[in-house]
């Protein structure tokens, strides 16, 4: 059977525990079998590459790690600042 979350690709989500807590951004894709997510700008980890063509003498590269979903809460349209049109009604 499939795993259902609360949150999906595309969301805008912030931390709401753990060491990364109170950070937003959007999550890039879903790992089901381990219930984490990676999320933009969030858990950075370090890469250790191998020597190649591209980069002779190797490289370290930064890139997302995953976050619990139990730790993310999707940031909702209420939590943003309205706009000043958003409320007028059309006359």
């Amino acid at each position: 059977m499939k795993q259902k979350f609360h949150i999906k690709s595309g969301d805008v989500v912030t931390v709401i525990s753990g060491s990364h807590k109170s950070k937003q951004g959007k999550v890039l894709g879903l790992l089901p079998a381990k219930q984490r997510a990676i999320v933009e700008g969030v858990a950075m980890i370090k890469r250790h590459e191998k020597k190649s063509e591209g980069h002779p003498q190797g490289r370290i590269v930064e890139r997302e790690g995953s976050v619990h979903v139990s730790n993310l809460k999707v940031v909702t349209a209420a939590a943003k600042p309205a706009s000043k049109k958003a409320g007028k009604a059309a006359s």
